[in-house]
């Protein structure tokens, strides 16, 4: 038998914070901005190169992620350079990877077996 779980007990304070991490998360162009921060800091304009997206959609997706406190900004001269501050998006990113790839591998062989 199942090991029973109690729920958790969250306020609907803190379950909208956990939605407003999510919605940070849920946009393409910024996973794609997190990625290339992963390896190290760079400027708008190296994530522009990187990512293919114009200067102003690049600096209001830097500018959610910094609103979250998930990237960091740093100036040097004239130009602004962003870094991961929090490396734990990262463990999350890898889970929901992980969930992802178990649910294809799942379907793959419900497939494989129907065609058999």
């Amino acid at each position: 038998m199942p090991k029973l779980v109690k729920p958790r007990v969250l306020s609907d304070a803190a379950l909208a914070l956990i939605a407003a991490r999510f919605k940070v998360l849920s946009e393409v162009l910024r996973l794609k901005i997190l990625i290339q921060l992963e390896a190290g800091e760079k400027n708008v304009t190296e994530l522009m190169r990187a990512t293919g997206a114009s200067q102003a959609n690049v600096s209001r997706q830097l500018q959610t992620l910094s609103e979250a406190g998930i990237v960091a900004r740093r100036k040097a001269g004239q130009k602004a350079y962003y870094r991961i501050c929090d490396p734990s998006v990262f463990d999350l990113c890898g889970h929901v990877c992980g969930s992802l790839q178990k649910h294809f591998e799942a379907q793959a062989r419900m497939a494989r077996s129907l065609a058999h």
